[in-house]
């Protein structure tokens, strides 16, 4: 009896899940056109836990699939647009001196970066230089970011969607192989 029950439990669960990623597939399709390949791929990485790189020339709507994608999953967004002058500390955030408002002493103040959000868009990341691309491979690998000998954990969940134009294309970078 109670295992039957429980079977009941499980197939409603996954009836349900089934239920929610067509309902946001669908969300998607609706504002993406003829992107089935792309939004399908990104839904699976955002299921699945893992990230996910988008290649290819500008104009084919890769940001507003990303932004959609957030929106369907009623996720916090950020974007980071990556440039040649893109340093690390404006991905992952930065300590500065700070007055404590209890008693007007300074103090280090952490500030966070794009970083901390549910759905990071890192876009035209090859356009960066590598030392600021690595700065994105810790918190996609560990989940979180040290700054200044301090680790700070990340949102749950964490999906990082990059985007990359062809290598062809002056002014990129190769991306590391990790």
């Amino acid at each position: 009896m109670i295992q039957t029950e429980n079977a009941k439990l499980a197939k409603q669960q996954v009836d349900d899940f089934g239920k929610g990623v067509k309902a946001i597939r669908d969300n998607l399709h609706s504002v993406i056109v003829g992107q089935e390949e792309a939004v399908d791929q990104l839904m699976i990485c955002a299921l699945t836990g893992s990230h996910a790189l988008l290649v290819g020339v500008p104009g084919l709507a890769k940001t507003l699939i990303v932004k959609a994608l957030a929106s369907s999953f009623d996720w916090k967004f950020s974007r980071i647009q990556f440039t040649p002058d893109l340093m690390p500390s404006d991905i992952t955030g930065y300590e500065l001196l700070g007055r404590n408002k209890a008693d007007g002493s300074h103090e280090m103040v952490f500030r966070r970066g794009p970083v901390f959000a549910n759905l990071v868009l890192a876009d035209e990341i090859n356009r960066a230089a590598p030392k600021t691309q690595s700065a994105l491979l810790e918190s996609m690998a560990e989940r979180h970011v040290t700054v200044g000998g301090v680790t700070y954990s990340l949102e749950e969940p964490f999906f990082v969607v990059a985007t990359q134009n062809p290598i062809e294309q002056e002014g990129t970078y190769p991306l590391p192989e990790a």
